[in-house]
């Protein structure tokens, strides 16, 4: 039985995306990525322990890393506005920071209603709390689309 070898050069391995690419398509810093990953891994972790039964801490104090993300996030872009519309760019300043605002607020009212919905407050449907998941997903093609 002969073995087929294949010699696999990794040098023209490439990634999928580079991080230039995915910077210009979801339209944030690299920054707002470290950011948002370091609050996910630190909610993760929260979550684990939660559903492990080793913390009795409430769903609130669990999604505070995703809030604080948010909050800071917000804060980021109106630092970045500020200074790209007194470098004189005012209309990439204000169309960054409405699609910035539109993103956050689609993440925000996600965390907030599934929060909401852990803690037995509301009866709505899952599909109800990640709607603006959807629409979020949405934005992010249009932007897509629009950088080809």
């Amino acid at each position: 039985m002969s073995m087929l070898k294949r010699s696999v050069n990794y040098s023209q391995l490439e990634m999928f995306l580079t991080l230039e690419e995915v910077i210009k398509w979801i339209g944030i810093s690299l920054f707002e990525i470290w950011l948002h990953l370091t609050c996910i891994l630190v909610f993760t972790v929260l979550v684990v322990l939660r559903l492990e039964q080793t913390t009795t801490a409430s769903w609130w104090s669990i999604f505070i890393p995703l809030f604080l993300a948010d909050g800071l996030d917000a804060y980021f872009c109106l630092v970045v506005f500020i200074r790209t519309w007194k470098s004189g760019n005012s209309r990439a300043a204000w169309l960054r920071l409405i699609s910035s605002v539109q993103m956050l607020v689609c993440l925000f009212v996600s965390e907030f209603l599934f929060c909401k919905k852990l803690t037995n407050v509301t009866s709505i449907s899952y599909s109800e709390t990640f709607a603006s998941i959807f629409i979020a997903l949405q934005l992010l093609m249009v932007r897509a689309c629009q950088t080809h």
